[in-house]
């Protein structure tokens, strides 16, 4: 699915974009000067691919890119979805532009901590993990003395661990006590850190995220921002594969944002088990048809042995 113009073009700009970060925070992490023109350039281009290609941008992000995530990938995936959010939320353009940059650089504390905390597999010693704790304060530090960003840049940053309810850090602030850009990034930076575990995709994965995310109950975040977040990737997100109740397969190919459960659909393999190789199968819009609705979630890995037997 990931070979038409639109996903190159987007898998071009992504990794050309990935290159551009590494360099800012390479030398974030080595204290070298940093020119902010370069992270607007990055965050300008992300705002422009998603007025282009949203979908192909979420299908790409989800489940075109292979191998294990790095904090730069990272970093462009949560911007890229705060842009969406912000944008479903009717952000002005110059807001949007702030939050994303506050999505990019959330984390640049962490490139300020000892490397075998910060890449240690096994469990944090209690010192340690009041260290990892600190990160936000260097983020804060880093956008707002280092890069000179605007003070609301620099308080999402700071913000980004704490909860709704209260239970966060560094300040355990609760509620609205939280800046709004803080709250987006709660949300994204969990779905992130959900999609971005396994170095092997499989189409479960984004609706895996997203029904851990709903099953939040105002623990951990806004709400309203999580509302927001559903209507924007759907339940079911760009690229997820479905089964729906007539037994055809199809993957999801845009998200109805008034109705989340009712995505368009691109039938993989219909109802007589003719599979469309070269992408050719019909799009379904489920709001249109009243009988077929999504019954189930499928790993693509399913649907190969299915195909080959």
């Amino acid at each position: 699915a990931f070979n038409t113009p639109e996903h190159e073009h987007v898998m071009k700009t992504h990794t050309k974009l990935r290159r551009e970060l590494r360099e800012v925070f390479k030398a974030i992490r080595e204290h070298d000067p940093v020119e902010t023109s370069s992270i607007d350039t990055i965050v300008d281009a992300l705002a422009r691919l998603l007025d282009e290609y949203p979908n192909q941008t979420i299908e790409y992000i989800l489940y075109g890119f292979q191998g294990a995530m790095t904090e730069v990938d990272n970093a462009l995936n949560s911007a890229i979805v705060s842009i969406l959010i912000g944008s479903n939320l009717n952000m002005p353009r110059h807001r949007l532009i702030h939050l994303a940059t506050a999505a990019l650089l959330h984390d640049t504390g962490m490139l300020r901590l000892p490397e075998e905390i910060v890449n240690r597999k096994g469990q944090l010693t209690a010192e340690e993990a009041q260290t990892v704790r600190t990160h936000p304060v260097h983020s804060y530090k880093i956008v707002t003395r280092e890069l000179k960003y605007p003070e609301e840049i620099g308080r999402a940053a700071l913000q980004h661990q704490e909860r709704w309810d209260g239970q966060g850090y560094p300040k355990m602030l609760s509620g609205e006590n939280i800046i709004l850009f803080a709250r987006i990034i709660a949300v994204v930076d969990s779905f992130e850190a959900m999609v971005s575990k396994r170095p092997y995709r499989n189409s479960m994965i984004g609706y895996t995220a997203m029904r851990n995310i709903l099953s939040d109950n105002g623990r951990r975040f806004d709400p309203q921002v999580l509302k927001v977040f559903i209507r924007t990737m759907g339940i079911y997100p760009v690229g997820s594969v479905v089964l729906l109740n007539n037994s055809s397969i199809g993957r999801v190919v845009q998200v109805n944002h008034s109705a989340p459960l009712k995505p368009k659909i691109k039938i993989m393999i219909d109802e007589q088990g003719r599979e469309f190789r070269d992408d050719e199968g019909e799009v379904i819009d489920l709001t249109e048809v009243s009988k077929l609705f999504i019954a189930k979630a499928v790993d693509p890995k399913e649907i190969s042995e299915k195909t080959s037997q």
